[in-house]
């Protein structure tokens, strides 16, 4: 072959493997453009697995607020739409704890908080469907799915490990907060519920104290227990 298209030859590579090279960092220059710009708020739900602190500081109260952040994973099945944010305020001290599929809830238990001094509590979320049949995007209340008796009833086993007694019910009442209706309830012993319904899923928060831990904490207990609230959209 003359020395001419040789070189022809050699020059027309260069210049292929030089196009490919700049198309390729285009491409990538592209893709991390594309990443940059990405919103995590569109994907809010299931992203994140395990704890996220979402713990306010201290009030000038001693008191901390606690909000669901977004990109907490939650194992609440399959298809599911995102979980609604809630929220709740602890006095300073309480900490969140592991929460594990072999708890009495299963994986409807979305997280839980507990101080040595003052007792614990647990959040349950848990699909309307258990009750009533929803549609994937409904947006149920509580009123709608029954009354305080029936819901009480149903969720004890889960919350507490056992039925209820028929006096463990000490008080019950119905609230309104944010357009929202909560129930809430006191139960034997030192244990108290509050509970609502939002869009396709159930909200319970129960707190437990022991006799000391109830007799030092118990206006603290029912702060938390009042302050229960869902973050609306």
């Amino acid at each position: 072959m003359p020395r001419r298209d040789r070189q022809n030859m050699r020059e027309d590579s260069e210049a292929s493997t030089s196009r490919r090279q700049l198309l390729q960092v285009a491409s990538t220059a592209a893709f991390v453009s594309a990443f940059k710009s990405y919103s995590p708020a569109l994907a809010v739900q299931g992203l994140t697995a395990g704890r996220i602190p979402g713990l306010s500081a201290p009030d000038a109260d001693g008191y901390q607020t606690y909000i669901r952040p977004e990109g907490k994973s939650g194992g609440h099945g399959v298809g599911w739409s995102e979980i609604p944010r809630y929220s709740f305020e602890v006095p300073k001290g309480w900490e969140e704890t592991p929460v594990s599929i072999a708890d009495l809830g299963g994986t409807e238990i979305d997280l839980r908080f507990s101080n040595r001094d003052q007792g614990s509590l647990a959040v349950v979320v848990a699909p309307l469907l258990r009750f009533i049949d929803v549609g994937f995007n409904a947006d149920v209340r509580i009123e709608e799915v029954g009354p305080p008796e029936k819901l009480i009833s149903g969720f004890a086993p889960e919350l507490f490990g056992s039925p209820l007694a028929e006096d463990d019910v000490m008080g019950q009442t119905i609230a309104k907060k944010n357009n929202l209706t909560y129930y809430r309830w006191e139960l034997k012993p030192h244990r108290l519920v509050a509970a609502t319904a939002y869009k396709n899923r159930m909200f319970l928060m129960a707190i437990q104290a022991n006799g000391r831990q109830w007799r030092k904490a118990e206006s603290d207990l029912r702060r938390v227990q009042e302050s229960f609230d869902i973050v609306q959209a």
